[in-house]
């Protein structure tokens, strides 16, 4: 479950390539003490033609609209920053990875004020495993409803993905650990169901796929789109709909998705099993459809994969 950063060497910080161990800033940056930085996640997969990152653009897209959102001057161009991601990628020599694009305020400000404080960015890639434990991707795993909501819209902007929205995500996420589970589904301040810790949900039921609409409680996950997008493909029916809680043990299947994630079984929630209390046949066929597409052995239909140049 945990990341591995033994293999790592290089990390792009501020247009240049600097060891690990030199990835370091000062106790008093502005991030230390208000969570002001945003982030993006991005796996990389090898494939017969060699590493090839998924959805590439569509990531630093997001990333530059989370630091325009907070107001965030990078001064970096979109081609710039995929330039980076995919030297990083080279220069560790993985030949898949997950990249983690980082921009944060620095040392400046003391006080809540963010813009006196100036943009430090970075990229930095690891191994990652399968993020919610070994042979989750294949057996599911149990989780509950988290006793903690998700934002209510224009409280926090969930269309950016910022570092200080995850302390919600680690109330969830510590909750459902404690008390047994692998994750917690977090519900909307009016009691419907958002989302996971760190990943958007889909149910299942009679054939058909079901999602929660973009709400302002949610992130707009691009493996989400990923799913949408090859169901429809498939002849998949998918349906946007409020979700109540209830729903959740009465759906044929459940699953996650999320960069981290990919599309992870659920097989219980709150102790209840779902469906048959395994990885469900949709589950299963939507996650080979993705990490099928990610690794080449389907045609990327949809020009997804970037390649990574040869070192």
């Amino acid at each position: 479950m945990g990341s591995n950063f033994d293999g790592v060497k290089w990390i792009w910080r501020n247009g240049e390539i600097i060891p690990f161990d030199d990835a370091r800033i000062h106790v008093m940056s502005h991030v230390v003490h208000y969570g002001s930085s945003i982030f993006e996640g991005i796996r990389c997969y090898n494939t017969p033609d060699g590493p090839a990152v998924l959805r590439l653009r569509d990531h630093m897209i997001r990333f530059l609209d989370s630091a325009k959102i907070y107001r965030m001057d990078l001064g970096y161009s979109l081609e710039q920053l995929e330039a980076a991601c995919l030297e990083v990628i080279v220069r560790n020599g993985f030949d898949a990875c997950y990249i983690r694009p980082l921009s944060f305020r620095g040392m400046g400000a003391a006080g809540v004020n963010p813009l006196p404080s100036p943009v430090e960015n970075y990229v930095i890639c690891w191994p990652w495993g399968t993020y919610l434990g070994e042979g989750a991707l294949e057996a599911g795993v149990d989780v509950c409803v988290s006793s903690w909501n998700r934002p209510a819209p224009n409280t926090f902007p969930t269309q950016a993905k910022a570092g200080g929205h995850y302390m919600n995500a680690q109330l969830i996420k510590m909750e459902a650990i404690l008390n047994g589970f692998a994750e917690g589904i977090a519900l909307t301040p009016g009691g419907l169901v958002s989302e996971g810790s760190g990943q958007n949900l889909f149910l299942v039921r009679n054939g058909e796929l079901v999602t929660a609409p973009i709400d302002g409680s949610m992130l707009n996950g691009i493996t989400r789109d990923c799913i949408i997008r090859l169901a429809q493909e498939e002849g998949i029916p998918v349906r946007f709909s409020t979700i109540p809680r209830e729903t959740l043990y009465t759906a044929d299947e459940v699953f996650f998705t999320g960069t981290a994630a990919e599309v992870t079984p659920v097989r219980s929630v709150d102790r209840i099993p779902v469906g048959s209390g395994k990885a469900g046949p949709m589950t299963l066929r939507l996650q080979k459809a993705l990490l099928d597409t990610a690794t080449g052995r389907r045609p990327d239909v949809f020009n997804w994969l970037t390649p990574v140049p040869r070192a």
